[in-house]
This record gives C-alpha cells, structure tokens and sequence, in this order.
C-alpha cells in the first residue's frame, strides 16, 4: 500500500489517517483540524474557498461560517509561525484561505505486513488479566478490564494495538514475553491481575519493554469495586504516557471517562463474557444484560456498541426471528454510541457492522472507513470495510482490507466468517489459487464451520479438483448447522455470484 506522507518546515502529515508529526513526534490534533489541513496541504498553495473547508470538515452538516473562522485559528495556534515568522495559513479575504510555504510530498511503499509500518510508532499488546481469586464467576471482571485497557488504547492514534483475539489466545500459553512479543509483533507488553475480596478490588499492572527486557512501568490499586472506572482510564494514561513520555504532558491528552455507574458497566462486562462464546443462547443472553445496562445508564458509550453488536451478530448468525426490528435497535445504538463518543473507533465499526447486515453496504464503508482513520490498527474496522465492499460487489476491492483484518486479529473466536468472505472476495476477483491457500490457514482457525467447509468446496470445484471438493463438501454435511453463515446480504446483493456458488456447491456434491 502506498501511503502519502506531506512535508512542510519541521512537520509531517498522513492525509491517510490524520497523523501529524512535528520533529518525528506525534502531534494532537483534532478530527476536523486534521481534515482542513489535508484540503489546505493537497491544494498545493492554490486558495481553498470557504465552502469547500466547511464541507470537508463537517461533511453533510450544515453549520455557521464562525466555526471554521475558530478552527482555522486552532490550528494556526497548533502550527506556530514558520522558519520566517509568517504564517502557515493565510487569509484570502472573502474568498477563502491558502496554505503559504514549500510541501513535499513522499509517497512510502509498505506491504500489508505488521512490520512494514513506521518504526516510530511503538506496537502494544494488553494481555488477559490473571483471575487470582479463582472464582470463575469472577473471571469476567478481570477480562473486562483488559478488554476496557485495548478499547482505550485504540484511542491513541500513535500506537498500534494488537486486537482482542489475538491477544486472549495467549491466555494459557507460553509465559515467555519475548516470543509471545514476536508473535504478536509488539514492542510492548501489558499484563496485570486482579483479585476481588467482598466489595473491594486489587489490580496489578505491569508495563514490559520487551526489545529491551525491562519494566517500564508498573503500579497495583487497592480500592472499591466502584473505584474501577477512574482507575482504568488512570491505567491506560499511565501506560501511553509512559511509552511516550512528553505527549501526555505537553497536549493534556485524555481518555474519554466512563459515566461513573458501576452497575451498568458491570453488566456490560457480563454482556461481553457470554458475546464471545458465539452461540445463539449467549448472544441472546448477552442482549439481555446489553439492554438492561442501556436503561439503566443512557449515557454509557460501551453499552451502546456492544448492543449494536449483539444485534449483527444475531441477524448475521440466522439467530432472529425478526431481522427487522434487530436491526434497527442496532443501528439505533450505533447511532446513540457514536452521538456519545464520537472518537471511538469501536463506536463506528458497530454502525457499520449493523449497516452492513441490514442492507446499508455504502454507509457501511464510511462507517468502517472512519473507524480506521480513528484507529490505523484497528483489525475490526479493516475487517467490516472488506465486507462492505464485498457486499456491495466490490470483490477486488475487498481483498486487501479484509486481508489486513485479519493479520492484525488472526484469532477472533469469529474469524470463520473474516476468512470465508475473503475467500469469496479471492475467488470472485478471479484468484482461485489464493483462494485455496486462504482456505488452508481458514482450516486452522475453524475446521468446524460447516459454511466455510462449503466455500472451501466451491473453491475446489471452480479449480477443477473434484476429488477435493466432494470431500469438503461431504465434511460440511457431518457437521451440525449451529449458526448460519452470515453471507445473506452477499446473497441479496450479488445474485449472479450467489447462482454461481450454488452451481460451484452442487458440482462438489456430485
């Protein structure tokens, strides 16, 4: 992938994901400032009217003239004057503004790999937290802690986080931080435990420079269980700051703060504990303490995605009895999760993982798009952006996101789906070969699903290899139908490529 870096004076731009950079240091800056200054920088010192910036920075929003005047005037203040002492951004009077001073542009060729990106940017991984107590029924509240610490990590868009899955699959492994770093492809490591007494609660963190072997960091908090939530965000400021020490102080970067109701985030934790075993009773027992932590706190952000999740998840699944009225309520949290922290990236996959089961595949790409310039390795929203454009048709299109997903997140107890659909998006793009050979590490992660044993037989029957096909698909009818295979707006939207797998799957069976 070719990614564009601007240079002016002492500063560095990635239109692609809004990062700025002065000196090699990550600089904050917000959404809507980042948005201004791609426009600015892109038109190469031509003037920019004022109606065009306004678009760029509130897209479909009709707003007042004075908001761009303020926003213009931050990041003037945020760029400071050049070499020169003049401006960087200059004011064309009734017209509009023009960014003043030489840019540079670089174009960077990087492969798909976790290494390929910039050396700068460190690379962490949150660990499952240890359960000393014993309790299982427990167990969910230490896994909701680490869960909270990689969702607010995600927000600090200078580092790259390794996904929920990939992480828990080191629950029980190996202890040795260097090759459980090299696995993941991660500078850092981050584990702790938690042991619970009565109503109050002792976590231990610990923050390792793995490259160097050596503690960076490391604090334990004894306090009430409804202490948690400031701890938390103290948590993952602690470990951003530590990791890179002067942005924290310099900026007053913060994470957003949870809403303070310890009930309702319980609840949510309980919710997520039985989401991820992905069968039709915990998804559906998941919604229950989703729902009642929405009522019972409207303003919890974290409600709100998982229940736009749970809702995709159960129309993707064949696990509803009333597609309809799910996918609204899903799309309604989504909706209510991103009017609540518009910053979050999992707040944007949840739109655009509803959006695409219910039959919104553009909406889906913007929201799967905004989630990744939020989060550059953020593995759902790589993920949800491949079945969007797949959805919409776009096969080739959805090969490299999809492809990208599932590097960064490689053992998500879901990936049966991930790796089916890039396999159709390899198939249809005319790639059966890699079809194949993704058919053969999808295998590894679930040799179970009878709905990817059947792709995995139409892959075969479209290569000719009949004897393979047949048995593929003789393994797909020994399995029990526990979950549909998430592929009806595939079906809807591509009626030609649907006849042609229905062919593919009878041609396997004969």
């Amino acid at each position: 992938m070719n990614t564009q870096h601007l240079a002016f004076g002492h500063f560095e731009f990635i239109a692609e994901n809004g990062c700025l950079f002065r000196d090699n240091r990550p600089v904050a800056i917000g959404a809507r400032g980042a948005s201004l200054l791609a426009v600015l920088l892109s038109a190469q010192g031509g003037v920019v009217s004022k109606s065009a910036l306004m678009d760029a920075a509130w897209p479909g929003l009709a707003v007042e003239e004075s908001n761009l005047s303020v926003q213009i005037a931050a990041l003037r203040k945020l760029l400071g004057p050049a070499s020169d002492g003049s401006g960087w951004i200059v004011t064309v009077p009734r017209v509009g503004y023009r960014f003043s001073g030489p840019v540079e542009s670089r174009t960077d060729a990087a492969d798909s790999g976790w290494h390929a990106q910039t050396s700068s940017i460190p690379a962490i991984a949150v660990l499952p937290f240890e359960n000393l107590g014993g309790d299982a029924e427990r167990q969910y509240l230490a896994d909701g802690i680490t869960d909270d610490l990689i969702m607010a990590l995600v927000r600090f868009r200078w580092f790259r986080v390794a996904s929920r899955g990939a992480s828990f699959t080191r629950r029980n492994g190996s202890s040795d931080q260097q090759s459980i770093a090299h696995e993941l492809g991660v500078d850092f490591l981050v584990d702790g435990a938690v042991r619970h007494a009565g109503d109050r609660i002792r976590i231990s963190v610990h923050l390792a420079d793995v490259a160097k072997g050596a503690t960076v960091w490391s604090e334990h908090y004894d306090l009430q269980v409804a202490e948690v939530f400031a701890v938390q965000d103290a948590i993952a400021e602690r470990i951003a700051a530590a990791v890179e020490p002067e942005l924290l102080l310099r900026h007053g970067l913060q994470v957003a703060p949870h809403t303070g109701n310890i009930t309702a985030w319980d609840l949510v934790r309980q919710g997520t504990f039985h989401f991820h075993k992905v069968t039709q009773s915990t998804h559906l027992m998941a919604r229950r303490f989703f729902r009642e932590a929405t009522e019972l706190d409207p303003l919890l952000p974290e409600a709100q995605i998982w229940r736009a999740r749970v809702n995709a998840g159960l129309i993707a699944y064949g696990w509803t009895d009333n597609p309809a009225a799910d996918g609204k309520e899903g799309l309604d949290a989504a909706l209510r999760a991103i009017y609540l922290d518009a910053r979050n990236p999992y707040s944007h996959y949840a739109l655009a993982i509803v959006s695409a089961y219910t039959g919104r595949a553009d909406q889906a790409i913007l929201a799967a798009e905004r989630s990744i310039e939020l989060g550059s390795s953020f593995a759902l929203g790589y993920l949800v952006l491949g079945m969007a454009r797949l959805f919409s048709g776009d096969a080739a299109g959805a090969r490299k996101p999809l492809a990208r997903g599932l590097e960064l997140n490689p053992h998500d107890p879901q990936n049966g789906v991930w790796f089916g659909l890039l396999m159709l998006a390899l198939l249809f793009s005319g790639d059966v070969e890699s079809a194949l050979e993704t058919g053969r590490t999808a295998l590894k992660a679930r040799p179970d699903w009878p709905a990817l044993l059947r792709i995995q037989a139409c892959c075969h029957a479209a290569a000719g290899h009949r004897e393979q096909a047949r048995r593929f698909a003789t393994a797909a009818s020994d399995f029990p139908e526990a979950a549909g295979d998430a592929l009806g707006p595939f079906r809807d939207g591509n009626k030609e490529w649907a006849t042609r797998l229905d062919e593919l799957l009878r041609e396997a069976e004969l």
